[in-house]
């Protein structure tokens, strides 16, 4: 949005947009923490796989992957409800009462389902997944 565009609201609009604008961005560093802190787990639980080969600690890896992956998730879709918030704030849509931070009537436009199956959630805990998956296979191959 431009400049220009911005003085054709009121401040109380302008105000609006903003306060859910930082809920979103509080959003995104919350998911990028998650992102982080599922590397940290899942590195811990690969580099002790690499020296100590067990098919139990390896399918026990996957548990906090599954874990951060549904809670950043829960956090893509909150994301992605404020944005649909932001949006009829924007165009002024007539049910949004001021200042309101209800993404309620959102819901239905969001689905879990599309959340967690999402492209980037999908390519960073997918791949996260498949190698847990591959220790675990070697694991069990290497004890029979």
């Amino acid at each position: 949005m431009t400049f220009a565009d911005m003085a054709s609201y009121t401040s109380d609009e302008v105000k609006h947009m903003e306060f859910i604008q930082a809920v979103v961005t509080r959003l995104g560093n919350g998911s990028f923490l998650i992102k982080g802190w599922t590397m940290t787990v899942s590195g811990v639980f690969f580099g002790i796989l690499v020296n100590n080969l067990s098919w139990k600690l390896a399918a026990t890896g996957i548990i906090p992957i599954l874990g951060f992956w549904l809670l950043d998730s829960y956090y893509l879709r909150q994301e992605r409800l404020f944005r649909a918030l932001y949006d009829e704030v924007r165009v002024r849509a007539a049910g949004v009462a001021p200042f309101s931070m209800n993404v309620g009537p959102y819901l239905a436009r969001v689905p879990w389902g599309r959340v967690v199956g999402s492209r980037t959630m999908v390519n960073f805990y997918g791949v996260l997944g498949a190698v847990d998956v591959a220790f675990t296979v070697g694991a069990v191959i290497a004890a029979a």
